[in-house]
């Protein structure tokens, strides 16, 4: 008899979400965890280790206000329009507990980010897929039918193809009476933040992280912006379930990483001219690269099979991401890493594919 028969019904009926890999592999040119290349801001780190004294033996502020000032001037809002946890994917699970867990179906795309069937699973929440269309754009026509809730990245991943915040205006205008939430991971690389849009719409809520764009995924912050009802549901779920998500070094670090916009603006800038660098060099290879907004891109190539070039890839110690999933499985998710790093998988590219 195994251990698992002490487990509960919803656990055994939980699919978890699978991590990007961490190998450890020597000279690994990592480009599969969508890490940014660049470090974090040094005011981040000098915040850190100024915050590395005998305070932390006290709990930290559990409602995290410096860090909530922060991102609310950044984004030229109210602090009481700002939830932080512990990285985004939290919020989320916090969006889904106390936004998401209504009477009828959520609604997200067939090809999205995983994590949200996850959370359904988890949480018990009814959902239903929306197909993208067949160049993997999301038609906000298609979300016109009762829901209990519409949840997108955008831009979109794995795809990387954003939305124009019209769009986005247009799918609020139309769909008053749910939560639309907007996971934007990935917005700071080219696409456009539903943020200001919040004070027009109670029930749009937006969702970022500074692992991406802040180069801070070793330090777990996440947030959502809303109106303060969407907000204060938020806080309940957390303060049922952790008072202290956020401790004395993420909240320093991350609230200075806000202030140093000079840094994150150089860093999305390279990210950014690296992408397009890459974009161009893979379809001179003959790749089809969709429209990324993101610090990734999602390619295929038609006359080389998917799975085949990742491992062709890893045997030269190049690490891309590939999903064995259906309209997907013939595509590869690959991280915009330094210049070096491209360089390398274009030379390693034009080895298998002239083998």
């Amino acid at each position: 008899m195994t251990m698992s028969r002490f487990w509960s019904d919803v656990v055994k009926g939980l699919k978890p979400y699978v991590p990007g890999e961490q190998p450890r592999l020597a000279n690994l040119v990592k480009l599969n965890t969508n890490e940014n290349p660049y470090g974090p801001s040094p005011q981040a780190l000098e915040a850190i280790r100024a915050a590395t004294d005998e305070s932390l033996k006290l709990y930290p502020d559990p409602n995290a206000e410096q860090l909530k000032l922060a991102i609310a001037k950044y984004h030229g809002i109210e602090s009481k329009n700002v939830f932080v946890g512990n990285g985004s994917d939290e919020v989320l699970a916090h969006i889904f507990l106390g936004l998401l867990k209504q009477a009828r179906p959520i609604l997200f795309p067939d090809i999205t980010y995983s994590f949200y069937p996850v959370y359904c699973g988890l949480y018990q929440v009814d959902f239903e897929t929306v197909a993208l269309a067949d160049d993997f754009s999301i038609r906000v026509g298609d979300y016109a039918k009762p829901n209990g809730g519409i949840i997108f990245p955008n831009p979109n991943a794995p795809t990387g193809c954003p939305l124009p915040l019209a769009e986005i205006e247009r799918l609020l205008q139309s769909n008053s009476d749910s939560v639309v939430v907007i996971d934007e991971a990935y917005v700071d690389f080219g696409g456009e933040s539903a943020i200001p849009l919040i004070a027009k719409y109670p029930n749009l809520l937006v969702v970022q992280t500074l692992s991406k764009s802040r180069s801070l995924a070793g330090l777990r912050v996440g947030f959502a912006a809303g109106h303060a009802d969407l907000i204060e549901a938020l806080e309940r779920v957390k303060n049922s379930f952790n008072s202290y998500p956020l401790d004395r070094l993420a909240i320093a670090g991350a609230a200075a990483a806000y202030e140093d916009r000079e840094y994150f603006d150089k860093t999305c800038r390279a990210v950014i001219a690296s992408r397009e660098k890459l974009i161009s060099e893979l379809k001179a290879l003959g790749f089809e690269v969709l429209p990324s907004a993101a610090n990734f891109i999602f390619v295929r190539h038609p006359q080389h099979d998917a799975e085949k070039s990742a491992l062709a890839l890893r045997r030269r110690s190049i690490i891309v991401r590939h999903f064995k999933l259906p309209r997907i499985e013939q595509f590869l998710r690959i991280t915009v890493g330094t210049d070096a790093q491209c360089a390398a998988l274009i030379s390693a590219l034009k080895e298998i594919l002239s083998a």
